[in-house]
């Protein structure tokens, strides 16, 4: 599915990065190393390095990362690259110093499984910075987001409560706003947004 979709021409979330991640992107440890993932075609990443970070862009799609790492090219940084699945990657211990999770949508396990090593693969200071979709998404005039046919794939600030309560909250909200993302994530829409430091 993924790599039919990044096949098609242009980039299919736009090339700018996602307004929440730009104005938390402070939070993370100067030159520090990041790792984004479900990356995609790398607009994340690539404004991340653009910032003196040492950047990941992890995705299941190695064409989407083909196109991350043009686009990184053309902006005159360099980002790693990595292709992996979700539902078995390993995030290390004391790795990083930020991990970057913007509309990575996945089901209960894997969300969970992901979620459970993100203070210890976080370095002290190191933060866990996302934003998704909520199931009110389902109602929303916006494009964006999992099918309603799969409300396991939403995200909540209760569930990331109780499933990063590992991690400082330092930015935890529900909330509607309007996203503008390439063709795929246009309109009013509704979001969890989320930071939390590991503290250890």
């Amino acid at each position: 599915m993924w790599n039919e979709r990044y096949n098609e021409p242009g980039f299919a979330f736009g090339t700018e990065p996602n307004d929440f991640l730009r104005a938390v992107a402070e939070k993370i440890p100067a030159g520090g190393d990041v790792l984004c993932i479900a990356e995609g075609e790398g607009r994340n990443a690539v404004f991340l390095a653009e910032q003196g970070y040492d950047v990941t862009a992890m995705d299941i799609s190695e064409v989407g990362l083909r196109k991350a790492s043009q686009l990184a090219t053309d902006r005159g940084v360099t980002i790693k690259t990595q292709v992996a699945d979700l539902a078995d990657y390993s995030f290390g211990e004391n790795e990083w110093d930020a991990i970057v999770s913007i509309w990575a949508h996945t089901p209960t396990p894997v969300r969970q499984y992901i979620h459970n090593q993100m203070a210890t693969a976080l370095k002290p200071s190191g933060v866990f910075i996302l934003e998704a979709y909520t199931f009110e998404q389902t109602t929303m005039s916006g494009v964006g987001g999992p099918p309603a046919s799969k409300k396991d794939n939403f995200m909540s600030l209760k569930k990331l409560r109780s499933e990063l309560n590992d991690l400082t909250e330092v930015v935890g909200v529900e909330k509607q706003r309007t996203v503008s993302e390439g063709k795929r994530h246009q309109g009013l829409s509704a979001v969890v947004q989320f930071v939390g430091r590991n503290s250890n």
